[in-house]
């Protein structure tokens, strides 16, 4: 009897060792993921620190949002080449349902012919050159009547190094045709992996029968690949250098803790399904001139405010 008791007391002695051991090693290895995480986002910090880009403070008031589950948020790229003002090159509203995990990307055409508030009528582009993101904001609303939370801005330089960041192996793309004008890199025609520089240049590149069409379908592509790589689980480990590197890269109304929370529940929601619309739709414009603004696409505003609506319908 005696010697059964000294055995069931060895044996729980056992399996309280193997437990503090097991917990000992789950405790090391949550300080290694932790100063692993802290190292890779200050050196992200610092790596857009030294990147010597400043921001212009931005007035912006977002729309309460009319469903709690549907976040839309304005992202503007710009190509400022250090100057204190600059115009929109690429406009997207991203709507993101975060019940399904499902992203509605609508770019809007940089030359839309449009009525600024306050300002005679120019490219939409030209709305931020005037007064910043809450003037593109007004104008966007007057003209399609849609919800605005959120923008995250995003000058070109930027753009490239946090590419680099999160996806170091490149971008998988098919390019459709050799490109090099006026883009700074020179691409070949075919399926590629593109780093920063390239894929920034694929999704500028303007010059064939396509035009500003073409780019701004390359644009949504490149984001498209980019959030594939953004998802590999192979890339996870670049987030927190990617989370330190955008507080200085980009521009947004977002806090820390906000930006944190979408990216943990983009990866715990999985792939995510992306739809595409471009504005103006097909058959609802023509091109125009005027002296102030040059050339212009002057479109059916109903037409394209009920094509937006009906996009998005899902996701209201």
């Amino acid at each position: 009897m005696e010697e059964k008791r000294h055995t069931h007391v060895r044996k729980k002695k056992r399996k309280l060792r193997k437990g503090r051991t097991f917990f000992i090693i789950l405790v090391l290895l949550a300080i290694i993921v932790g100063v692993y995480s802290y190292t890779q986002y200050k050196a992200g910090q610092k790596l857009a620190a030294s990147s010597g880009i400043t921001h212009k403070t931005e007035q912006f008031k977002g729309d309460t949002q009319t469903k709690s589950n549907v976040e839309n948020i304005l992202l503007l790229g710009v190509d400022s080449r250090g100057e204190a003002r600059s115009r929109t090159d690429s406009m997207m509203l991203v709507s993101w349902n975060k019940d399904t995990n499902d992203v509605k990307m609508v770019s809007f055409m940089r030359d839309i012919y449009a009525n600024i508030p306050g300002y005679q009528s120019y490219k939409l582009n030209t709305a931020y050159y005037l007064d910043g993101v809450q003037l593109l904001k007004s104008t966007l609303q007057n003209m399609f009547d849609v919800e605005i939370n959120h923008y995250a801005l995003i000058d070109f330089k930027s753009f490239e190094s946090l590419v680099d960041i999160i996806a170091p192996n490149g971008v998988q793309v098919y390019v459709d045709h050799d490109m090099s004008q006026n883009i700074g890199v020179s691409l070949k025609k075919g399926e590629q992996r593109l780093n920063g520089k390239e894929l920034l240049g694929y999704s500028r590149f303007r010059h064939d029968n396509l035009g500003d069409f073409g780019r701004v379908d390359r644009q949504q592509k490149a984001l498209e690949g980019l959030k594939k790589e953004a998802l590999s689980p192979s890339n996870f480990k670049n987030y927190p250098k990617l989370l330190g590197a955008i507080q200085g890269y980009v521009q947004t109304d977002l806090t820390n803790s906000k930006e944190l929370s979408y990216m943990l529940s983009i990866i715990k929601g999985g792939g995510i399904n992306i739809q595409r619309l471009t504005i103006p739709v097909e058959h609802s414009y023509s091109y125009g001139y005027y002296p102030q603004a040059g050339s212009v696409l002057e479109i059916n505003v109903p037409q394209n405010q009920q094509a937006l609506d009906k996009f998005l319908g899902s996701n209201k």
